[in-house]
């Protein structure tokens, strides 16, 4: 089957709505009855906001966390219109997929 996969990238302490922001995007993409999706924390990365590392103390709660999803790309539209309704300005990447199981 012929996807996108959806990737949004955020704070791992980042809140909206009074939830963590990567819980309140897995929970906006089930409501559009997207099937599946998951959150991973990095180690270390840098980006618009400069360097971070899991190894300084001090960034706790600053590293960043990828959000992915896979699903037919009008429903990842349609996810990306309510992240943007809602007044949240993340990054994200849209790439073309291929999902099926293995025989």
């Amino acid at each position: 089957m012929n996807v996108v996969c959806l990737q949004v990238f955020v704070s791992e302490a980042s809140r909206h709505d009074g939830k963590l922001t990567y819980e309140w995007l897995l929970d906006a993409a089930k409501d559009l009855g997207i099937k599946g999706g998951s959150a991973f924390g990095t180690l270390a990365g840098f980006g618009r906001h400069g360097r971070h590392d899991a190894g300084f103390f001090e960034l706790a709660g600053d590293l960043p966390v990828v959000v992915e999803f896979f699903a037919e790309a009008a429903i990842a539209d349609q996810l990306l219109k309510v992240i943007a309704e809602a007044g949240l300005q993340l990054v994200y990447a849209k790439m073309p997929a291929e999902i099926g199981i293995t025989a």
